[in-house]
């Protein structure tokens, strides 16, 4: 979604008392969402998302939401709305109330890693090279400042802020948002993070030295980033292996923090859905589905083809490409054709829980140039591939109503 001293070592405690098991082991029931059903010939499932401001800047009004989301599911399937994240509680109680009598669900949209130190004391994260990660310029009510992986204050900070501003507004469930590590919209430091001495401590532990990897980088440059494989899955491997080792630990931190942070909210009672980068360019920041999502009960990737801003996939391709150019093994650039979704989409039922796969709703002639055939395209193969529905993104405020009824007129 875009718009223009206690030692803090990650202990995890995964036992959450719905097959999370003690060390975090793959979920093998759900109560609500069980497996992931073949749809073809069935009607598609939708979740909308809506965008309600800042923390502090609500945007928009819950009797226009209410009227936006009533419009909509006259035309359309929804099951789901994901929705937040000011703080403003009156929004989320008068949309709820709609809501759960229509029989949708409403799940908190909750950033993570980001976003959240603008109401909560999180400890940002370092580069490799000592540093704060800088924030891509001009992104408007969403500052994109990621902390530290391996903090447990920053773990704990989201409960607290759930508690503190939504806990008594009658959510469902939530939606996790900046899961992750910075990527290279913040350049090659954005991704060669966090360097603090919390995750310096943490990475050691699981066998990756970052002053070791910080001076072979500064050694081989761009050939630190040299690839053995890329398959379209998102699966590299990295020839040197103290690069691939240290994005492998990344990896295993991120997931520690997010499945813990999951069992909490599902000791609750409540539906946790996950916002993942399409698997292509996952890896670059820390999103190993295999490892994040098995105790969620649902993952939302971002197949956004058309999105020229943070989580596209050709935008997220063509920056990395740009900080390395020099970086053999790698596509110049990704195709954003049908037979690179399926790829995508191939990559994603491969998940432990299900998926609804995320297509831009919105639209925008310089961010997000969405028309009817490219939705007809993208739903068209998430059918194919027997998915029970999909994610209308990133703000169902923002959709023209022709989108909606072309949607519609798909059956």
């Amino acid at each position: 979604m875009f718009r223009f001293q206690e030692n803090d070592r990650m202990e995890i405690r995964l036992s959450c008392g719905f097959g999370c098991g003690k060390s975090g082991s793959p979920r093998t029931d759900c109560p609500s969402e069980v497996q992931r059903k073949e749809s073809q010939g069935e009607e598609m499932k939708y979740i909308l998302q809506v965008f309600t401001g800042s923390w502090n800047q609500a945007n928009v009004q819950p009797e226009e939401i209410i009227r936006t989301i009533e419009e909509t599911a006259s035309l359309i399937p929804v099951e789901k709305v994901i929705i937040g994240w000011n703080t403003d509680p009156s929004v989320y109680r008068k949309t709820g109330q709609f809501l759960h009598e229509s029989g949708i669900r409403m799940l908190l949209w909750l950033p993570v890693f980001a976003e959240i130190g603008e109401i909560a004391g999180q400890d940002e994260a370092l580069d490799l090279f000592g540093k704060n990660v800088p924030s891509p310029a001009g992104t408007g009510a969403e500052n994109f400042r990621f902390g530290c992986i391996s903090s447990r204050n920053n773990t704990r900070l989201v409960m607290d802020v759930f508690e503190k501003f939504f806990s008594g507004c009658g959510f469902d469930g939530v939606f996790l948002d900046r899961i992750r590590s910075q990527s290279f919209v913040s350049g090659i430091p954005g991704v060669l993070s966090c360097g603090c001495e919390r995750c310096r401590k943490a990475f050691l532990e699981r066998g990756s030295d970052l002053d070791q990897v910080r001076r072979r980088y500064e050694e081989s440059g761009d050939a630190f980033f040299d690839a053995e494989t890329f398959p379209m899955n998102g699966e590299f491997i990295l020839r040197d292996p103290l690069a691939q080792r240290f994005f492998d630990v990344k990896e295993e931190l991120i997931a520690d923090a997010v499945n813990e942070i999951v069992c909490d909210f599902r000791n609750r009672g409540m539906t946790v859905g996950l916002d993942l980068f399409a698997p292509v360019v996952s890896r670059f920041v820390g999103q190993k589905y295999s490892k994040i999502a098995k105790n969620a009960d649902f993952i939302k990737p971002m197949l956004y083809r058309r999105t020229e801003a943070p989580a596209g996939i050709g935008y997220e391709y063509s920056l990395f490409r740009k900080c390395l150019p020099g970086a053999k093994g790698w596509r110049n650039q990704l195709p954003g054709d049908r037979a690179f979704l399926n790829t995508q989409l191939e990559a994603i039922r491969s998940a432990p829980c299900p998926g609804y796969p995320g297509i831009e709703i919105n639209y925008d002639e310089q961010l997000v140039r969405t028309d009817a055939d490219y939705l007809k395209e993208s739903l068209d193969a998430i059918r194919a591939y027997g998915f029970e529905g999909a994610a209308l993104c990133w703000d169902i405020m923002r959709a023209p109503p022709s989108h909606i009824q072309s949607i519609r007129d798909m059956g």
